[in-house]
């Protein structure tokens, strides 16, 4: 697999092996040694999915300490446009997004470290995200921040939106209690 570095210290798109025949595809979407090798977590203990129809967003979402955690995130079906927001203080990136395009038919993944929130727009659906998390879910640790809150130009100004995602705080109310530490990662 392959890194791509982005503007979010830790906060990388991966490119998977892919192999294709006529039967179809075949993926490697995870491999324990090479993250470790990388220096990314690699101890997921929790996996789960979404599907989501077109204009439905979903975010900006994370963890409190102590069951904040990384995601490893990458799309089976449809296509998303994938947000990552740092909430490190301390952070060069504090406070700035990243955004991906994820889709069926480009093998590549999020990782998405400790303390970047997380969120998408379905583009073409339905839309079905696949998950895996450093930290099992936590319902009182649960959190987000508002999604038209910081500086990221959404293609869609009145997204399907959950209730609990409407309610969140914006970036500029959120009390932080995620702190920058840079690590070394080998891309």
């Amino acid at each position: 697999m392959k890194l791509l570095t982005t503007e979010i210290p830790g906060c990388f798109e991966i490119e998977f092996v892919a192999r294709r025949d006529a039967r179809g595809r075949f993926v490697k979407s995870f491999q324990a040694t090479a993250f470790r090798e990388l220096g990314l977590e690699a101890a997921f203990t929790e996996s789960f999915y979404s599907t989501s129809a077109v204009d439905v967003l979903r975010g900006m979402h994370f963890q409190l300490p102590p069951a904040d955690g990384a995601k490893l995130v990458y799309c089976l079906q449809g296509a998303v446009l994938d947000v990552a927001l740092d909430l490190r203080v301390g952070s060069p990136a504090y406070g700035k997004s990243v955004q991906f395009h994820l889709s069926e038919d480009r093998p590549t993944a999020v990782y998405i470290p400790r303390g970047v929130a997380h969120g998408f727009l379905a583009t073409k659906g339905p839309a079905t995200l696949v998950y895996n998390t450093s930290s099992e879910y936590a319902a009182a640790l649960d959190a987000g921040v508002l999604w038209n809150s910081f500086s990221m130009n959404w293609p869609e100004a009145a997204p399907l939106l959950s209730e609990r995602d409407q309610g969140f705080p914006s970036l500029a109310e959120f009390n932080s209690p995620f702190r920058f530490a840079p690590t070394e990662v080998h891309a």
